[in-house]
């Protein structure tokens, strides 16, 4: 019986999967942000901040005090693409990157 690929390369799979999880929630939350009042009681936006509020307050650090949060968020997600890409490379370099069968 054969592994499968996701079990042989779990060491990269998993950061890269919870990367673009919060890349994708932080895009979702700049989207929804357009329509959703910061305060709403809605639970699934409750939800959304509640994600990405860490990733946001390190892009905060970075980010100049005038931007709105919205923009913050977006920067947060090309953070994080960055980071993802950053990822794979370092795989790369080291040799222990999922292989193209």
């Amino acid at each position: 019986m054969g592994t499968s690929p996701f079990w042989a390369y779990w060491y990269y799979h998993l950061p890269n999967f919870v990367l673009a999880a919060l890349m994708y929630t932080l895009l979702g939350r700049a989207l929804l942000g357009l329509i959703v009042q910061p305060q709403d009681s809605n639970y699934i936006w409750r939800a959304f901040c509640r994600l990405t509020d860490p990733v946001a307050a390190a892009v905060a650090l970075v980010t100049p005090k005038a931007a709105v949060p919205v923009v913050v968020w977006l920067f947060g997600v090309v953070w994080l693409f960055w980071l993802r890409v950053l990822l794979l490379y370092a795989f790369v370099a080291a040799g222990l990157a999922p292989k193209l069968s």
